[in-house]
């Protein structure tokens, strides 16, 4: 008869343990909202914002997240923070920050610095240091180059290369063919 309570109390023990971990897991994920995937591959069917990726994300046809490092790949990827190669067919888009290479049809990279390159049909970026090469390529503010049909920058230090070059603070604003961005006239150094 001993034998058995003390069995039922040890059982009791280990449902008890077991009940405070679940509930210390449940505030860590309330205290943590962003979750990391298990599998370096990750498929995105549709929007998960509190999703960081390392590795891998396949997004078919559309992924949202809060980070990726590494690949995106697929229709429609969009995220908040973006390092690495990005290559979605219709669109990517990185809402703060993009370090590395975006590849589709409509690339952008939102509120803050782009630091790669941008190779598509239409690119922007609010501003970015490195390429944007394409048909439509705008910024805000850059610098590097831009190759395209249309290239247009309020402010720009770099070349511009295309039919339509516009660098609106620049001293000449529109030239077609080429444009450069520093001014060389007013630059102590020339």
């Amino acid at each position: 008869m001993k034998k058995l309570l003390i069995g039922i109390c040890a059982a009791l023990a280990c449902v008890a343990v077991s009940a405070q971990e679940a509930e210390s897991a449940e505030t860590q994920q309330a205290q943590a909202p962003l979750e990391q995937p298990a599998w370096p591959v990750w498929l995105a069917f549709n929007s998960t914002k509190n999703i960081d990726v390392a590795g891998v994300r396949i997004t078919i046809p559309y992924g949202e997240c809060e980070s990726v490092t590494g690949f995106d790949l697929g229709f429609f990827g969009r995220c908040r923070y973006f390092e690495g190669f990005q290559l979605n067919i219709l669109r990517n888009d990185a809402k703060d920050i993009l370090s590395g290479f975006q590849v589709g049809i409509y690339n952008s990279a939102g509120r803050a610095d782009m630091l790669g390159i941008q190779l598509g049909l239409w690119n922007e970026a609010r501003s970015f240091k490195g390429a944007q090469i394409g048909l439509v390529n705008l910024t805000d503010s850059g610098s590097g180059i831009q190759l395209g049909l249309i290239n247009r920058a309020e402010s720009f230090y770099g070349f511009q290369g295309g039919a339509v070059n516009v660098i609106r603070e620049n001293d000449f604003a529109f030239l077609p063919i080429i444009n450069v961005g520093f001014d060389l006239w007013t630059d102590p150094r020339f």
